[in-house]
């Protein structure tokens, strides 16, 4: 099995990544495999750069093939955001329930009440070679959380082909259309073909 070195230390999204790469000869590891703590600063404007960002500072550091990824929710409504502050949209600390009904509130009378889930996959190869793969799914920001299944965003995120939020679907419905998923599928058709 080939190590590849995933810029995270979510371990939710490390098994995420190790079920799709597995089968390809890839076991993932991850920040918390480390012994140090490593800081990256994400100074990027879109993205596709924060992930770059991400991939590139580990890579630099361990010289081996790494994958990062940038995800977060566009609002129309709001001119994108929260988009790449996703994470810390209204402070690192505020929990997403009160996130969520600030969205809820802000779309109320808006006349679109449009929003994506993006999520950009930055990889660099063992020579350094730079990749990025993006997935993008279309959803409207709903008028109230509803479900207790997913994380983030997703109570507030309805989609309209399964007719309710992301957070009551089961994680396999999810992941089928996933912003994630749609980007894990791009990059593993790239791997595939460089095998």
């Amino acid at each position: 099995m080939k190590e590849i070195m995933l810029a995270s230390a979510n371990a939710h999204k490390a098994q995420e990544f190790e079920e799709m790469l597995r089968p390809l000869g890839y076991t993932v590891k991850t920040l918390l495999d480390l012994k140090e703590d490593i800081e990256i600063e994400e100074t990027g404007t879109t993205f596709e750069e924060n992930a770059l960002i991400k991939a590139k500072a580990i890579h630099e550091r361990l010289g081996i093939e790494v994958i990062a990824d940038d995800s977060g929710l566009a609002v129309n409504a709001l001119d994108g955001a929260p988009g790449i502050y996703s994470a810390r949209f209204m402070g690192r600390d505020t929990s997403y329930d009160v996130k969520n009904q600030y969205l809820i509130d802000q779309c109320r009378h808006a006349e679109d009440k449009g929003c994506q889930f993006i999520c950009a996959i930055a990889y660099v190869q063992a020579d350094g070679s730079e990749h990025v793969f993006t997935g993008v799914v279309e959803g409207i920001v709903a008028d109230h959380m509803e479900g207790a299944k997913g994380f983030g965003y997703d109570p507030i995120f309805y989609y309209p082909p399964y007719g309710t939020t992301l957070a009551n679907v089961s994680e396999e419905q999810k992941n089928r259309v996933s912003h994630r998923g749609r980007a894990l599928a791009k990059l593993v058709a790239f791997m595939e073909k460089e095998k």
